[in-house]
């Protein structure tokens, strides 16, 4: 039984509106795509044993480079992406299934969401083993509301009770592969379906929750770009922080 990493980043979305067109995925922070800050936090973990990456076709062998070049050993395999995510995403588990045995831990990642934590990741895959998935999730601080004609609210839960969904999204192998087969007949083109919790609950299949951390944001808009630098920054200001021994001062001036 292996822990596996299914990072899908086969979009050419281009919500950034960056001048040069290059899909999100691809943009450079701190000197390293997005998609390689991501698949660094999966590389470095000790409990994770391969990664599976689906990529937009036009940007395979340009992705393929970026791996060997920033020695992302543990890529097991990297796939075309399909005409949405969840394509995307059953053409990695499709892959991984032929290499893998079934009771295998998936974790379903989007490579636009570098800043997981290690202790988040080791929450999915202790949780999946215990329960058979685990949907990563943080409880909401805003009030959440609820409108059809986006004009008026229709509903208003309670605060209390709203939590939003993030990822990884961690299934057994068989289990995610079987739900998306089901769901291929009944729904091919995954209409409504916005993620795997989305597409487990459809199918009335119970899932697990387990607390995320806050900084583990999809990198959507070029405000989000800013907090990714500003938050690569507060890592590295720890780092140096405990580099010497609790020194502030030398760690951010010295």
């Amino acid at each position: 039984m292996s822990n596996i990493a299914i990072i899908f980043a086969g979009g050419v979305g281009q919500r950034l509106n960056n001048k040069d067109n290059i899909p999100k995925q691809f943009l450079n922070v701190n000197g390293k795509p997005i998609i390689i800050h991501t698949l660094e936090l999966f590389e470095k973990h000790n409990e994770i044993d391969k990664i599976y990456i689906a990529i937009h076709k036009d940007y395979f062998d340009y992705m393929k480079n970026l791996v060997k070049h920033f020695y992302i050993t543990k890529v097991a395999g990297i796939v075309a992406g399909g005409a949405t995510s969840q394509d995307s995403i059953y053409n990695a588990l499709k892959l991984a299934n032929e290499e893998n045995s079934f009771d295998s831990i998936v974790l379903v990642h989007d490579g636009v969401r570098p800043n997981i934590t290690s202790e988040v990741i080791s929450k999915n895959i202790k949780c999946a083993k215990e329960n058979g998935n685990a949907i990563t999730c943080t409880s909401c601080q805003e009030t959440i509301l609820v409108s059809k004609n986006e004009i008026n609210p229709e509903h208003v839960p309670f605060r209390k009770e709203t939590y939003a969904a993030q990822a990884p999204q961690t299934f057994k192998l068989k289990e995610i592969l079987e739900a998306h087969e089901k769901m291929r007949k009944i729904n091919p083109s995954y209409d409504g379906i916005v993620d795997a919790c989305t597409l487990f609950k459809t199918l009335n299949i119970p899932t697990y929750m387990v607390e995320g951390n806050r900084g583990n944001i999809k990198i959507t808009t070029i405000e989000d770009l800013y907090i990714l630098r500003a938050l690569i920054r507060y890592h590295e200001d720890i780092a140096m922080f405990q580099a010497n021994n609790g020194d502030l001062a030398s760690a951010k001036y010295g």
